[in-house]
């Protein structure tokens, strides 16, 4: 199965030399061997595959993407993005979702607050990558600011790691029952949507 994934940045999607933390969760996530290639929401790419009066802003994202990953050949997309502040995010990835302009499968999904969050739902997969023991609060999808958290556990850590690196290797460690426990808005939808690429 050829995989489109879509996302924000370098976390998310990795580099040349490390599997970035949602290929690596998607990939834990299907039973199948996966080709996945990779492209961040804001490539110019997708621009002229947008088409007017379709949607509105995430939701018209969306389906840009899904409609060019369709031309592309692709078996399916995996898009996430974070909610940030922009609280319509989740309703209008919803949308696209459940979307029946294009029959490409899908597996859409907002992060609450983050994507970084994810990063903080399984305390003994942190504590063991960075090499220190960690506390954490039981709900990161209510945290502040997921991204100075991961970014100041990982300044203060035993393990030298790069923020891609240490991402990655959580990603690897993370209890998926526990995330999706933990992160029931964000990462328990996106779960059983990939899961549903199984059957494909």
């Amino acid at each position: 199965m050829k995989v489109l994934v879509v996302s924000e940045g370098p976390h998310e999607l990795g580099d040349n030399d490390t599997k970035g933390a949602l290929i690596v969760l998607t990939s834990r996530l299907l039973d199948e061997d996966v080709t996945f290639d990779r492209e961040k929401v804001s490539s110019p790419r997708v621009r002229v595959h947008r088409q007017p009066g379709r949607g509105r802003g995430s939701e018209k994202r969306a389906l840009a993407w899904i409609r060019f990953a369709e031309r592309e050949g692709y078996d399916a997309i995996i898009l996430v993005i974070d909610q940030d502040e922009d609280t319509d995010r989740k309703q209008e990835f919803e949308r696209a979702q459940q979307h029946t302009l294009f029959l490409l499968p899908r597996a859409l999904g907002v992060a609450i607050r983050s994507f970084d969050a994810w990063m903080l739902a399984d305390e003994q997969a942190l504590s063991h990558v960075l090499e220190m023991n960690i506390d954490l609060p039981p709900n990161p999808e209510a945290e502040r600011d997921p991204k100075g958290r991961c970014e100041e556990l990982r300044k203060n850590a035993n393990a030298q790691l790069s923020p891609r690196e240490m991402y990655s290797e959580i990603a690897k460690r993370t209890d998926t029952a526990k995330l999706e426990a933990r992160c029931p808005n964000g990462f328990a939808p996106f779960a059983g949507r990939v899961r549903a690429l199984n059957s494909l």
